[in-house]
């Protein structure tokens, strides 16, 4: 994985970053710039911005100038945002709950973007929802299924942080087999261990394939980007699908 830009849609660059585990193995990580229906821009996501990319991003937003703002949508994804905040001081500062308390001398915006407010000051371009049933914020900073997943309307562009992945496979195989969109391993640690958090994680998931059914490209952390798809809603349906036989067995458990 390296640092690039693709353009996923009409206003949505997604931006594809490095991201190294104990210094070696790039998993990568991702932000995305996006223009509003004012002609304004957001980043989805917070990410230390150099050379090529930076210089794209600038351009496009006359230096920073016509970016509105930086939404931090993961919890757990923190390393760039001191630097996204440092690079455009102007734009409005969102985050998560953990964002505001990890970084308490940052000029947040009170909206946290997981609440319903941040989501109607922005309903005009983006859809926002966090998954059901599962633990939005664990206790065990290892385990990061859950964000803030935002749909571009416009662009019919999903742009979502660990909960969804998408995987080419290497080698002959990955020529073989299609890569298949999954829910994130860590989803059989994070759904909540009380009666009912199955049929909630199974319902938001139903609810997300229907809402956005219209979607074409998703943009994913630490995997990989699907652009022009003409069936992203069912490739979500299958994905519950396959981690259908553990809600049986949770609710078994649990009720």
């Amino acid at each position: 994985m390296s640092e690039g830009i693709i353009k996923a849609a009409e206003d949505f660059w997604n931006i594809r970053g490095d991201f190294k585990i104990g210094g070696i193995l790039n998993i990568g990580t991702q932000c995305s710039l996006v223009r509003l229906h004012n002609d304004r821009f957001v980043l989805l996501d917070a990410y230390a911005l150099s050379g090529e990319i930076k210089a794209a991003v600038d351009e496009a937003t006359d230096n920073g100038a016509l970016l509105d703002a930086i939404i931090n949508l993961h919890p757990f994804h923190t390393v760039h945002v001191e630097a996204a905040h440092a690079m455009y001081p102007q734009a409005k500062l969102f985050g998560t709950r953990r964002h505001v308390e990890k970084f308490p001398n940052l000029p947040w915006q009170s909206m946290l973007v997981e609440s319903a407010e941040f989501a109607a000051a922005y309903a005009e371009d983006f859809s926002f929802t966090v998954p059901g049933g599962v633990d939005f914020i664990s206790s065990n900073e290892n385990l990061h299924f859950s964000s803030v997943l935002a749909y571009h309307k416009a662009s019919r562009t999903i742009h979502v942080d660990d909960t969804l992945m998408y995987l080419p496979l290497p080698g002959l195989i990955g020529k073989l087999r299609s890569p298949k969109l999954s829910f994130h391993p860590t989803l059989f640690l994070t759904l909540e261990a009380r009666s009912g958090a199955a049929a909630e994680f199974r319902a938001w998931a139903q609810q997300l394939a229907t809402s956005w059914a219209e979607a074409e490209n998703l943009c994913a952390a630490h995997s990989a980007t699907i652009v022009q798809s003409n069936d992203l809603s069912r490739q979500i349906l299958d994905a519950l699908g396959r981690v259908e036989k553990f809600l049986r067995k949770h609710e078994k458990k649990f009720g």
